[in-house]
């Protein structure tokens, strides 16, 4: 089995492009509640490397999971499926 397939890959939405080869992605997960049974969404915010400044916000992205790049920030852009209008 190669490494590749080993990393975790998300898809979420890019909520902020204003650092320097950063952006950050909110993705979204749908879970039920332990004790009211409702279906709520849950959101988790990743900080992921764009080397190209690629991304702006409101763009779709793939990110997958990478080595330490800096204290906060260990996924990679692996790429933009859709692009904000």
């Amino acid at each position: 089995m190669s490494e590749e397939n080993n990393k975790k890959t998300r898809i979420g939405k890019v909520v902020s492009d204003k650092m320097d080869k950063t952006i950050v992605v909110a993705v979204e997960r749908k879970t039920q509640h332990d004790l009211y049974k409702r279906v709520i969404n849950r959101t988790t915010r990743f900080k992921a490397h764009d080397e190209d400044n690629e991304c702006s916000e409101g763009d779709k992205v793939r990110i997958i999971e990478t080595r330490p790049i800096s204290k906060e920030k260990n996924w990679k852009v692996d790429e933009i499926l859709r692009k904000a209008k």
